[in-house]
C-alpha cells in the first residue's frame, strides 16, 4: 500500500486501489492552494507513479451514463407539460369558480309561478306566467318521455357525475369531422346549471361555470330530481318552459297524455326550439324525432314494435280551436286576481265561472257570423258576454280572433249602446209613478235646436210605454228622459252597476255615453234576478299547486237597487221586444226572455242584450275604428247570434218566468196602439213599418257629448220585405 508523499504548503493525493487498473476509491484532496485558487487537484496513480487531474479520477470514478432514447425525451417533456398544464387549469377554474357565490350559499333558484286558469268544470283555459305551464313531477309522466331527453341529449346521463368525458370527445370528433358545431358535449346536468345559473352566451368562461355548477348540482341531488328540474325548465319555444306547458302548447294536452311519437318530438325539440317547432317547421321536427326514436330503440328504451308504430305515424301538432276566446278570459282573471290573492310565489290554479260549453258555442257563433256575413255588412268585430243573473261570467268573447288582436272588446271597449240603454230612461219613469200601460205622445220634439226623430221619420200619436220600448221610438224615450231628468237617468244607470263616465244631457235618453259590454250585461242582470244588484265576476276560488284553497267567492253583490214591482213592470215591457217588437227574431219557444236591442248613429254600433230568469247574454257588433257598417242594427245580426248562444245555453235548463212579470202581461185583448192603423190616416203608416221591422233610431240633429251623437235602429221597411239583411 503506497502513501503519498508530504510537500510544503501542499497535499499530494493518495489513493489506493483494490487491484491493479482499478481507478476507484480516489481519495482526492485539495491543497490549499486547490482549494484557494480553484486549480486542479493532482495525485499519482497508483503503481505507475503518474499524476492525474481530479477531473480526470472524477470521470473515472463516476458510473457511465446511459443516453436517454427521443421517445422517453417525450414522455418526460409531456408529463411536465402535464403537471404545468394541471396547475394552469386548478387556476383557471379556482378563478372563474371565485366568480361565482360560495358553494354553501349556492340554491336552485325558484322556478316562476304558473297561474292554470281553468273552467268550472276543472277543464284548463289557458296557462299565465312567465313559464307557459305548471310544474310537474316525474312520477306523473309516462317512462319514454323522460327517456326521450336522456336518449337524445344525454345517453350516459346515469353513469357520468355531470361532465362526460367521453361524450366531450365524441362530440369534439364530430365538430371537426364535420367541419363546424355538428353536436355539443353538454350533459343534462350541464344545461341545467346554464338554464339555472348562467347566462346563455358561448364562451370559454361560462363552459367553465357550467362544469362547475354541474358537479355541484350532482353532489346535491339525485339523477331523478336533476332530470325532473330539467324536464321542468329547459326551454321549447313559443313561450312554454317546461315540458307541460310544451305538451299544451304543441298539442293541447297535458304532458302525463302525450304518446310516444309525442315523447320523441319533444324531446328532440330542445336542441333548437325555434328552427324544430313543430307549428313552424314540421318536417324538420318530425325528421329530428325519428333520431330520438332511433336513439331509445338502441338503448332499450322503447320496443321496436312502439317505435315502427310511432315512426308510421308521426306527432303532429294540434290545431287551434277556434279564434283563442279562452284567452281573452285568462287576460280578464289576470287583471283582477292581484286583488284577490295579493303577490303569487308558487303554482295556483284558479278557477272560473266559465261553461267551456257555453264559450265555445259563443265563440263559433260570433266568428261564423262574422265570416259569412262581415264583408257584406262591412263589419268586423264582436263581443259576446254570458252571465247567470247573480254575475258569474259564464262566457267572455273578446274579439274576433285573439291571435289577431288581444284587445278585449268585452271588457275594455266602450261604445255607444243606442237604445239598449232606453231601459233605465223606462226604469228612472216607472219609479216615478208610471205604468207599462201609461200613454205618452209619440209626435216631432224639440229640445234647444235638437228634433230627436223616429227611424221611419213617421209618429204614431199616443202610445203606451210597452209598446213605445217595444218598437223602440225614441221621441217617447226623449219625452221620458226630459220627464224625470237627465240626471236621473244617470244615477238609475249607475245604481245598476254602469261604472263608465255618463253624460247628464238630452242625448242620454237615446245611449249617447260609452259603456262596455260586460257593465251593459251585468246592468241587466238586476232584472233577471228580480232587481238585485250584481258584481260581475269570473274567478271562484283559488288554490295552490298542493291543494291548499287561498281564495273563494263568498255570495255577495249591491243589495236591492229596483223594487218587487218596478222590476214586473220592466220585465213585462221588455219581454214584449222578443213578443212582437225589435228582437222577435231571438224568441226561444217555450221560454219567457225579455231584453233590448240597440244601434248608434250611422249603424256604427250594433246591440242586443237579452235575458232569461236564469242566463243574460250581451252581443255588440261594429268596427274598431267606429267606421259606419252597412246597416247592421241591434235586430238582425246580433239577435242572430243571440239566438244561437242562448238556445244552446239553455238547453237542459228548466224554463223559469220572469222575475214579477206576469202581474204586467198585456191582456189578451189589448191591441198595440201602432200596430193597426187605420188606412185613412195615412200619418200612422210608420207605426205599421215600426211594427213589422221592429221600430227605429232617428239621426241626431244635437252634435253629441261624445262620439256619435242620438241613434238610429234597425231596418226598414224595403229591407225586411226583400229579405235584405
Amino acid at each position: 500500500m503506497a502513501k503519498g508523499r508530504e510537500r510544503t504548503g501542499r497535499v499530494e493525493p493518495r489513493f489506493e486501489a483494490d487491484g491493479p487498473g482499478d481507478p476507484a476509491h480516489l481519495d482526492l484532496r485539495l491543497s490549499r492552494d486547490d482549494r484557494a485558487g480553484g486549480g486542479v487537484a493532482r495525485g499519482t496513480s497508483k503503481g505507475t507513479g503518474k499524476a492525474v487531474s481530479t477531473r480526470s479520477a472524477r470521470a473515472a470514478a463516476a458510473p457511465r451514463r446511459r443516453r436517454r432514447s427521443v421517445l422517453g425525451t417525450l414522455v418526460y417533456g409531456t408529463m411536465i407539460l402535464g403537471l404545468w398544464g394541471l396547475v394552469a387549469v386548478a387556476g383557471i377554474v379556482a378563478y372563474h369558480a371565485s366568480q361565482l357565490p360560495p358553494i354553501d350559499q349556492l340554491s336552485v333558484p325558484k322556478r316562476p309561478p304558473n297561474i292554470a286558469i281553468l273552467a268550472a268544470d276543472g277543464s284548463l283555459l289557458a296557462n299565465r306566467g312567465e313559464t307557459g305551464g305548471r310544474t310537474v313531477s316525474i312520477r306523473e309522466l309516462p317512462p319514454y318521455l323522460p327517456r326521450a331527453f336522456v336518449a337524445i341529449e344525454d345517453r350516459r346521463f346515469y353513469g357520468h357525475l355531470g361532465i362526460d368525458p367521453i361524450g366531450i370527445a365524441r362530440a369534439i370528433g364530430q365538430n371537426l369531422t364535420r367541419r363546424g358545431v355538428a353536436q355539443g358535449g353538454s350533459t343534462l346536468t350541464q344545461q341545467l346549471a346554464k338554464n339555472l345559473f348562467l347566462t346563455q352566451e358561448r364562451t370559454a368562461s361560462r363552459k367553465i361555470q357550467e362544469a362547475i355548477l354541474a358537479l355541484w348540482l350532482e353532489h346535491k341531488y339525485s339523477k331523478d330530481e336533476i332530470l325532473e328540474l330539467y324536464l321542468n325548465r329547459v326551454y321549447f319555444g313559443a313561450g312554454a318552459y317546461g315540458v307541460e306547458a310544451a305538451a299544451q302548447r304543441y298539442f293541447a294536452k297535458p304532458a302525463k297524455d302525450v304518446t310516444l311519437a309525442e315523447a320523441a318530438m319533444l324531446g328532440g325539440l330542445v336542441q333548437a326550439p325555434s328552427r324544430l317547432a313543430p307549428n313552424r317547421n314540421l318536417p324538420a321536427a318530425q325528421a329530428r324525432a325519428a333520431q330520438v326514436l332511433a336513439a331509445m330503440q338502441e338503448l332499450g328504451f322503447a320496443k321496436p314494435a312502439d317505435v315502427q308504430a310511432a315512426l308510421a305515424k308521426p306527432a303532429k301538432p294540434a290545431r287551434p280551436k277556434g279564434g283563442g276566446s279562452a284567452n281573452y278570459v285568462a287576460d280578464l282573471v289576470m287583471d283582477v286576481l292581484d286583488d284577490y290573492v295579493g303577490k303569487i310565489e308558487t303554482d295556483v290554479s284558479v278557477q272560473t265561472t266559465v261553461d267551456p260549453a257555453i264559450q265555445a258555442v259563443a265563440e263559433r257563433a260570433l266568428v261564423d257570423e262574422l265570416n259569412q256575413k262581415g264583408a257584406r255588412y262591412n263589419v268586423g268585430q264582436g263581443a259576446v258576454v254570458t252571465m247567470r243573473p247573480d254575475g258569474a261570467i259564464r262566457a267572455l268573447i273578446g274579439g274576433r280572433d285573439y291571435a289577431q288582436s288581444q284587445f278585449n272588446r268585452a271588457t275594455t271597449a266602450k261604445r255607444q249602446p243606442g237604445s239598449a240603454f232606453k231601459p233605465f230612461v223606462y226604469l228612472a219613469a216607472v219609479e216615478r209613478g208610471l205604468t207599462p200601460d201609461t200613454v205618452r205622445e209619440d209626435a216631432p220634439i224639440t229640445i234647444k235646436g235638437w228634433n230627436p226623430e223616429n227611424y221611419s221619420r213617421n209618429y204614431s200619436g199616443p202610445v203606451t210605454l210597452r209598446d213605445a220600448l217595444a218598437h223602440s221610438l225614441n221621441t217617447v224615450a226623449v219625452r221620458l228622459g226630459q220627464e224625470v231628468g237627465p240626471k236621473a237617468v244617470v244615477q238609475t244607470a249607475q245604481r245598476l252597476g254602469i261604472t263608465s263616465p255618463l253624460q247628464a244631457n238630452a242625448s242620454i235618453a237615446l245611449g249617447t255615453s260609452e259603456v262596455t259590454p260586460l257593465e251593459l250585461v251585468g246592468a241587466y242582470a238586476t232584472f233577471a234576478n228580480g232587481g238585485m244588484g250584481v258584481i260581475p265576476y269570473v274567478i271562484a276560488s283559488v288554490k295552490t299547486s298542493d291543494g291548499k284553497i287561498v281564495y273563494k267567492r263568498a255570495p255577495s253583490g249591491l243589495g236591492r237597487v229596483i223594487a218587487p214591482d218596478a222590476v214586473g213592470m220592466m220585465n213585462a215591457m221588455l219581454h214584449e221586444v222578443f213578443v212582437s217588437g225589435t228582437a222577435k227574431k231571438g224568441d226561444i219557444p217555450g221560454w219567457d226572455l225579455a231584453g233590448k236591442t240597440g244601434t248608434s248613429q250611422d249603424f256604427r254600433d250594433a246591440w242586443v242584450v237579452g235575458f232569461s230568469g236564469t242566463l243574460v247574454t250581451g252581443v255588440w257588433l261594429g268596427n274598431d275604428d267606429g267606421e259606419p257598417t252597412k246597416k247592421v242594427s241591434g235586430g238582425n245580426l246580433p239577435v242572430e247570434i243571440w239566438n244561437r248562444v242562448m238556445t244552446t245555453a239553455l238547453r237542459g235548463d228548466k224554463p223559469v218566468p220572469l222575475p214579477g212579470a206576469a202581474r204586467w202581461r198585456r191582456s189578451s185583448g189589448t191591441a198595440v196602439a201602432a200596430a193597426n192603423p187605420s188606412p185613412a190616416e195615412p200619418q200612422t203608416i210608420g207605426g205599421l213599418i215600426d211594427d213589422l221591422v221592429g221600430g227605429g233610431q232617428p239621426a241626431s240633429r244635437q252634435p253629441a257629448p261624445q262620439r256619435g251623437g242620438p241613434t238610429r235602429e234597425d231596418k226598414n221597411f224595403l229591407e225586411r220585405l226583400f229579405g235584405v239583411e
